[in-house]
């Protein structure tokens, strides 16, 4: 077999070479805008974000009336039925429970006869009294039985006068076996019952006024002041979306020998019958005057000795050198009161090395 001569050899592969360095040429420029991409450099920002300085604070509390009543009878009595249960809605003047009325009558009775006696007494004694004067302006009679008759009529008129104020008192104690209410409101709780013996002035029913209603939470001694002069809302936990305007009405004077804490009772003015007595609720407490901050990490402020800056990157990747104002430090992140808009995001590494006319490539997280 006939060996080729070398330098045929040689000849073919250069023209092999030359034929693929077209294609060479144009992957190479293919590749270069990727290259150019590629020189982005990546960095990772963070949001940025303003709320108060200080925080609004949320603390559970319940639904209570603000003035609960006990009612009870005026006069001593068996109790001979009893007309509401716990929960139910009663207006004013409705019956809640009766009395045996059996001595209450006799009474009024005994009072009617005394007043009919004490009137026929009255008449006998004026008649007297005037026969008595009669006879002393004639001579016929002394002066001291003439003002004995006068200190019997005056004894009678006044005797008259007792028992017309007793038949009054005992119209109104038979009133009385009827227990009204005075209000419009809620019986939350029922302490007697049919047969039961009570005294006058003893709790029988207990009625929760509807005219307002209120928060009854605990607060801690830190946020006394706030409790005072802050901006309460107060939200039900069956109705979460909905806020309610609240205003302190009351406050204890001593903390809670357990707890420390203080009883504090917010008016509700606006709730209405859907605000139920009992309902767990959350109060949340809000400074008006405190001011609003940002937190970023130390690691993104920027500084050349004339102010503080952060490094601000748009949608485009371009980075903006942005004065800030610092409120304080913290060991780990600074807190900024403006320069910033909301919502900006700021390179946190690496701002040093950072120039405004390089373009970034933000992302979500560093990998080396």
């Amino acid at each position: 077999m006939s060996r080729e001569p070398r330098f045929r050899r040689s000849s073919r592969q250069l023209a092999a070479v030359l034929a693929i360095l077209p294609a060479f040429a144009l992957a190479a420029c293919s590749k270069a805008p990727a290259e150019k991409a590629e020189n982005k450099r990546p960095v990772l920002v963070a949001e940025v974000h303003y709320t108060p300085e200080s925080p609004a604070r949320s603390f559970v509390g319940t639904i209570k009336p603000r003035i609960e009543t006990d009612i009870g009878f005026r006069v001593t009595g068996k109790v001979a039925k009893r007309l509401v249960e716990v929960g139910q809605t009663v207006d004013v003047g409705q019956a809640l429970a009766i009395l045996d009325e059996v001595d209450l009558k006799l009474q009024a009775e005994q009072a009617v006869a005394e007043l009919s006696a004490a009137t026929g007494v009255l008449a006998q004694a004026s008649a007297a009294e005037g026969r008595a004067s009669e006879l002393r302006s004639k001579g016929w009679s002394t002066q001291a039985q003439l003002d004995q008759a006068k200190a019997a009529a005056d004894e009678a008129r006044a005797r008259l006068n007792r028992a017309e104020r007793s038949v009054e008192l005992t119209k109104n104690s038979l009133s009385y076996a009827t227990l009204l209410a005075d209000t419009r409101g809620v019986v939350t709780a029922t302490l007697i019952d049919a047969g039961q013996v009570v005294a006058a002035g003893q709790t029988a029913i207990r009625v929760a006024r509807f005219a307002e209603k209120e928060a009854v939470v605990a607060i801690p001694e830190t946020l006394v002041g706030r409790a005072k002069d802050g901006v309460a809302t107060v939200s039900l936990w069956s109705e979460p979306t909905r806020t309610y305007a609240a205003k302190l009405r009351e406050i204890a004077p001593n903390a809670d020998a357990s707890t420390r804490t203080y009883l504090a009772k917010f008016s509700l003015p606006d709730a209405g019958d859907s605000v139920s007595l009992g309902m767990t609720a959350t109060l949340t407490l809000s400074d008006p005057t405190t001011a609003r901050i940002a937190r970023v990490p130390l690691s993104a402020l920027f500084s050349q000795g004339n102010g503080s800056s952060l490094y601000v990157v748009d949608d485009a990747g371009a980075v903006a050198l942005k004065p800030v104002t610092v409120k304080s430090y913290e060991t780990k992140d600074v807190l900024i009161s403006g320069g910033v808009e909301e919502g900006a995001k700021v390179v946190v590494l690496g701002v040093q090395k950072l120039d405004p006319a390089q373009k970034v490539h933000v992302v979500s997280a560093l990998t080396f």
